[in-house]
């Protein structure tokens, strides 16, 4: 990527949810050049930023340089160690005392710099402080930039499982930086691209077929391919979350993949063996295989989603986790029924009748979840 000064918005994608509506920015020189995109002024506001160690003084720096020349009243930043275990109670409770010590009022601003860790617990923190106080996303992932960013979920995870406390809230704006994710690692970006697969294989085959052609480029920077790519991805996200804001219906589809997914990153209890996008990919792979099984989608469909993770370097078996995990698909079957999407004692399934066909339904014998899991442990 060449070097930008100014800010570069090269496509934007809009969630209409009447007076809870915003706009998501995708460009490059966003961060440096953040208050061009804040949908409201700063002036006499109190302005808190919320990062991790990894990024406070990279992209937390420039957004605080940038923040400090608005006419904010103050600007403060907090850091806190990256990583899953901080979307908890502990360090919920260290935002949003860190935000009343600090006399936040309901016109104070909190902007969420990092992943979606720290996305998730700083828009869950805004939406209990003072009940509610308004907060912008900067994902600095491409994961958080496609998914966790967008659409006002909030949470953090309990030793049940993962995302079981938190709130709908939406933020006033998404800014999604390509500059940031130079930074990335390899591994990070490839688990980012398998949420951007998991869009176009809901309900868009051409855009998996657009991606089979293009996907490389992701990895290797183009940013004409990222910026279309986490376009695309946001617009059909927006879509849906503005027809089901609250996932009464359509918007448990974004879970394709999730339900074998969170399974696999309980047990693993969130210790960096698996990442949130590599999970999700084994879980899209079962989802899969689990429709071939029951008869609804065709091997070949199956073969091609799996061999194409496995192009793009993601796992795509349990087996592919390393160090191994040693869980039996009990274990892992017992993790769903902790699934917040479990209903009246069944575990909410995302199948597919195909490449852009996408369904949901409880109605999934266990034994041959059973029969999936260990086909995914096998070589």
């Amino acid at each position: 990527m060449n070097e930008v000064d100014e800010a570069e918005v090269m496509s934007k994608a809009h969630v209409s949810l009447d007076d809870r509506s915003y706009d998501i920015h995708i460009g490059r020189n966003l961060i440096g050049n953040i208050n061009e995109m804040i949908p409201f002024s700063l002036d006499g506001r109190k302005v808190f930023i919320l990062t991790d160690d990894n990024i406070e003084d990279t992209h937390g720096a420039t957004i605080l340089a940038a923040l400090e020349n608005s006419e904010a009243a103050s600007v403060q930043m907090l850091s806190l160690k990256p990583g899953e275990q901080t979307k908890s109670v502990a360090h919920l409770f260290e935002v949003t005392n860190w935000l009343l010590d600090n006399q936040a009022d309901r016109q104070s601003v909190l902007f969420t710099v990092g992943g979606g860790v720290i996305g998730d617990l700083g828009g869950f923190a805004a939406s209990i402080t003072l009940r509610g106080i308004p907060y912008i996303q900067v994902p600095t992932t491409l994961l958080a930039q496609v998914d966790s960013s967008v659409g006002g979920k909030t949470a953090i995870d309990m030793p049940q499982g993962k995302n079981l406390v938190g709130t709908f809230y939406q933020p006033q704006a998404v800014i999604c930086d390509l500059d940031v994710l130079r930074t990335l690692p390899l591994r990070e970006l490839k688990a980012g691209y398998a949420e951007i697969v998991k869009y176009a294989l809901i309900n868009d085959e051409s855009f998996f077929l657009w991606l089979e052609g293009r996907a490389q480029g992701i990895l290797k920077g183009d940013v004409e391919t990222l910026a279309r790519s986490i376009e695309i991805a946001c617009r059909k996200k927006s879509e849906i979350v503005s027809q089901d804001e609250k996932e009464g219906n359509i918007r448990a589809l974004l879970n394709l993949g999730h339900t074998f997914g969170h399974a696999l990153e309980a047990y693993c209890k969130y210790d960096g063996r698996i990442l949130h996008g590599e999970a999700v990919a084994i879980g899209i792979v079962c989802a899969f295989r689990l429709s071939v099984r029951l008869g609804h989608c065709s091997e070949a469909d199956a073969a091609r989603i799996e061999k194409h993770f496995e192009t793009m370097g993601l796992p795509s078996k349990i087996l592919d986790i390393k160090p191994a995990i040693k869980a039996t698909s009990k274990q892992l079957i017992d993790l769903m029924g902790s699934d917040k999407k479990v209903f009246q004692g069944k575990v909410t399934f995302i199948l597919t009748r195909g490449i852009g066909k996408a369904y949901t339904t409880r109605e999934v014998n266990l034994h041959d979840v059973e029969r999936i899991i260990e086909h995914s442990m096998e070589d």
